[in-house]
């Protein structure tokens, strides 16, 4: 069965995942942004064996310590979609402007597209590509715990940002709409910032992608 930890990362206070099988104790880490020596702590701290870094988008809260720890620990860097390729050529000047220690840019090892799959010893997850927040964004879906890495794409009774550049609000209220809710109302997401909900809660009571 995949498990997971959620560590906030960064002045941002993103949350970075650590995913691994429970019966290899195989794992991936979605979003390492920054505060890479807590992660590894955490990481050997449950005994993982961290094989690939998962991003769901280039945004440096996210997407900042990816070069980083690839480099220290030799590690595939897998995502995000090729859209974001300019997010990540930017990094440097991400860090700058908000203020983050310097980030490198990289070349993923494996860009991800639309119902791609990436997988954690014997757990599998479905990859569904989610543009708006940014154009290369990507969700993580695992169907065998109900559970959806989404980064930026939706909140707790929000959604993403869509003011940076190739942001689109109506593209990212349809990829919620069209890629997040088949997943099932009873799907637990666990979003870039902030708490963890379910898409039947955003459903029902989320302003901005309520049923109406």
């Amino acid at each position: 069965m995949l498990r997971y930890l959620t560590v906030p990362v960064t002045p941002f206070e993103q949350n970075c995942s650590l995913v691994w099988c429970d019966q290899t104790m195989k794992g991936a880490v979605i979003d390492p942004g920054g505060d890479l020596d807590r992660l590894q702590a955490e990481v050997k701290r449950l005994g993982v064996a961290l094989e690939q870094i998962w991003l769901t988008h280039a945004h440096i809260d996210h997407a900042g310590g990816a070069a980083e720890l690839a480099r220290s620990l030799s590690l595939p860097i897998i995502g995000p979609h090729e859209g974001d390729q300019f997010w990540i050529d930017g990094l440097p000047q991400q860090a700058k402007m908000f203020g983050f220690a310097h980030a490198q840019g990289f070349k993923p090892t494996r860009w991800l597209k639309d119902a791609d799959t990436v997988s954690v010893g014997n757990s599998q997850l479905v990859v569904r590509h989610c543009p708006g927040h940014t154009p290369g964004h990507v969700v993580f879906y695992s169907s065998e715990a109900k559970r959806a890495f989404v980064g930026d794409v939706l909140f707790s009774g929000s959604i993403g940002r869509t003011d940076f550049p190739q942001g689109d609000q109506a593209t990212l209220i349809s990829s919620i709409q069209q890629r997040l809710w088949p997943m099932g109302d009873e799907t637990v997401f666990i979003p870039g910032h902030g708490p963890e909900s379910t898409f039947g809660r955003e459903r029902l009571t989320n302003p901005y992608v309520a049923d109406r």
